[in-house]
């Protein structure tokens, strides 16, 4: 599982390279100096120089930067024809726009891929038309509780159960599940599991006061389904193209309903959770082990949703860098260079500020209880 988890992180800071490389290759298609590319943030650990860019890796695995000559708009740049900011309006606008464009780019090849191979993903209880391969699979096993202790492992899929009276139960949805986990608290259960082609048989006793969110067992879990079937290679990049489109679209239609209840005082809507880095990882560590199908899925879903966010109106963020170009325009003169820089670190440190609340509010215990249940195994 710790493995797992690494290769989410290095699937995350994957995303962001291929951003940071989205606007690294429209400056050097433009004649701009680019000084460095960088996969993590410093400190650095080595590097090495070929033409005029560096090239690093470093200390923090969070992402991946490139600095390009004049984008800070320092006094003199502006008449530098390789600078960022000496380039016209169109092509600075384009270098933004270079690294939301490769989000999408990669949401697309990664969307094309699970059209290639297939894919499982979660559907509610309530879903029945159409659908091949349902399953209730255990997505998370909670620390030293029954599932646990019984053997039980985040990846199974739940056949049957039944109790002491060997009165057996049909699987097919998670309420399935809870009703017979209800119904035998304090009793001893057997649960028929398939792990892999194997079908296992474990015996735990559900308990009657589980610590918060844990449940009697200490089990998550999630209903899936074969909703992306294969399709031969040459429709695979149409079905794939279709889709990222479709993504985006209802990215759009869920940040605007989102956005319209807080504004409203309505709160947040049922089932939306906050996440920053940590969180995802872990959300990406537990797809990992819902079959590489769902993986790829996931990751070509947070592609699609990170390219929209990097399009806010936010100083510090691509959209925001937009803004000022638009003033430019506007005014037919750049923002004083001191007041755009003070404005930026005004909203990046908001930006910070925000990510830490989120990381200790909601990522840290998420994190904590993968951990614990990974160790758990």
């Amino acid at each position: 599982m710790i493995l797992t988890l690494i290769i989410a992180l290095l699937s995350l800071v994957a995303l962001m390279v291929i951003h940071e490389f989205g606007h690294f290759i429209i400056a050097k298609k433009f004649g701009v100096r680019v000084d460095e590319f960088g996969i993590g943030y410093p400190p650095r650990l080595f590097g090495k120089k070929f033409g005029e860019t560096l090239y690093s890796i470093n200390l923090l695995p969070l992402g991946a930067f490139v600095r390009i000559y004049g984008e800070e708009g320092k006094e003199g740049d502006v008449d530098e024809y390789r600078s960022f900011v000496g380039q016209a309006i169109w092509k600075r606008v384009l270098i933004i726009l270079g690294g939301v464009i490769a989000f999408w780019i990669a949401s697309y090849i990664i969307f094309s891929i699970v059209f290639m191979i297939g894919a499982d993903l979660p559907i509610s209880d309530g879903a029945t038309d159409g659908l091949t391969n349902v399953r209730v699979q255990i997505i998370a096993t909670s620390q030293d509780s029954p599932a646990s202790n019984a053997g039980i492992q985040a990846g199974d899929i739940i056949i049957e159960a039944k109790n002491s009276d060997l009165q057996t139960v049909k699987i097919n949805t998670v309420k399935d599940y809870q009703d017979f986990v209800k119904n035998h608290t304090s009793e001893q259960i057997y649960l028929k599991i398939k792990r892999g082609d194997e079908l296992k048989e474990f015996s735990l006793t559900p308990r009657e006061n589980p610590p918060a969110g844990q449940g009697s067992t200490g089990i998550g879990l999630q209903r899936m389904a074969t909703i992306i079937n294969k399709s031969p290679w040459y429709m695979a990049p149409i079905n794939g193209a279709v889709f990222t489109w479709t993504t985006t679209r209802d990215a759009l239609k869920g940040l605007y309903t989102t956005f319209s209840m807080l504004f409203t005082g309505k709160g947040a809507p049922a089932g939306a959770e906050f996440a920053g880095p940590l969180g995802i990882t872990v959300f990406l560590a537990q797809a990992a082990n819902m079959g590489v199908g769902f993986f790829l899925f996931f990751i070509g879903s947070i592609s699609v949703f990170i390219a929209i966010f990097n399009l806010f109106p936010i100083p510090a963020l691509d959209g925001g860098k937009l803004i000022f170009l638009i003033i430019e325009k506007i005014w037919k003169k750049p923002v004083p260079v001191r007041v755009e820089q003070i404005i930026t670190a005004v909203f990046f440190f908001i930006l910070i500020a925000l990510s830490l609340f989120i990381t200790i509010r909601f990522d840290i215990p998420r994190f904590w209880d993968f951990m614990k249940s990974s160790l758990s195994r």
